[in-house]
């Protein structure tokens, strides 16, 4: 099998034990009540993700690295695999979790609040978004950059497996840290995962619908596989409790968006009141409720 292959069988193997959990674990059933509207826009965005943007990603940027810098080809094909690693976490990582946190500010908020808008966590969540969020995000390109300089192969593979499964663990509606937190002989490892990867507790609390029990943190947690750039940079917060709720407050007060509103704004805007779906729009806050 070659990378590539090795990286697909473990992904698809991931996701059937997430979602295994999900469902044996009851959470599924009893936590997890998506719409048809819900179901349309996960589907059609994991389905773009992985036809049209990763590969168009991939495509342009070998293009134009053979065109403008063909010496350059497979110029890091010999790093150590620890130095790959490394710069994939900067390159992919680290942009991912700017581009997150510049993502909830309002210029950029269009583009990310159909990940938000879902009112459940499942790993069916992992990849809602809006088309351009994704075509737009940094890391994705310079991703292919880092493709077309060599850096590639097995430990290309195993870097976005790995991330993968931080990912859909955060988002999964099985909450796997749970029970490790009961363990008192687990809490210094505890301790030291929880500031270093994304887990359902951190993660959990920046998809809260309110910040007001002081488990909430929709302003922070922004990290993706690592969770230590929200230390570095002072967007933590961690409390090892989980939101009672998650979501939107504009979706619970005004009805939710339609998902081609979600998925393909700005060139479809939506007509709802207190929307961030149209140009001028404005978005209806935890404040507007005080």
């Amino acid at each position: 099998m070659n990378p590539s292959q090795i990286q697909n069988l473990l992904i698809v193997l991931m996701i059937g034990g997430f979602a295994s959990m999900e469902i044996i674990s009851r959470r599924y059933r009893d936590t997890v009540h998506a719409t048809t509207n819900d179901t349309k826009l996960e589907l059609f965005m994991f389905l773009s993700l992985i036809a049209i943007t990763q590969p168009l990603a991939i495509l342009v940027t070998d293009r134009l690295g053979n065109w403008l810098l063909p010496e350059y080809k497979d110029a890091l094909a010999n790093w150590p695999w620890w130095g790959m690693v490394g710069i994939l976490i900067v390159v992919d990582d680290l942009t991912q979790y700017w581009w997150h946190r510049l993502s909830h500010t309002p210029l950029l908020w269009p583009l990310h609040r159909a990940h938000h808008s879902a009112e459940y966590m499942s790993i069916r969540i992992t990849f809602r978004n809006n088309f351009f969020y994704y075509l737009m995000m940094p890391g994705l390109w310079f991703a292919g950059g880092l493709l077309y300089l060599g850096v590639g192969g097995i430990v290309y593979a195993l870097y976005v497996v790995v991330k993968l499964l931080v990912i859909l663990g955060a988002h999964c509606a099985w909450r796997w840290d749970e029970p490790l937190y009961r363990i008192r002989a687990l809490h210094p490892v505890m301790w030291v995962l929880e500031r270093t990867i994304s887990t359902p507790a951190t993660h959990w609390a920046h998809h809260a619908i309110s910040n007001a029990d002081g488990i909430g943190h929709y302003k922070g947690n922004f990290g993706n596989l690592l969770f230590l750039w929200d230390m570095i940079f002072g967007s933590a917060h961690i409390t090892r409790k989980y939101p009672s709720q998650v979501g939107l407050i504009d979706d619970q007060k005004f009805g939710q968006e339609r998902w081609h509103h979600q998925m393909f704004y700005p060139l479809l805007q939506s007509q709802r009141e207190h929307t961030a779906l149209k140009f001028g729009g404005r978005i209806y806050t935890e404040e507007d409720t005080v």
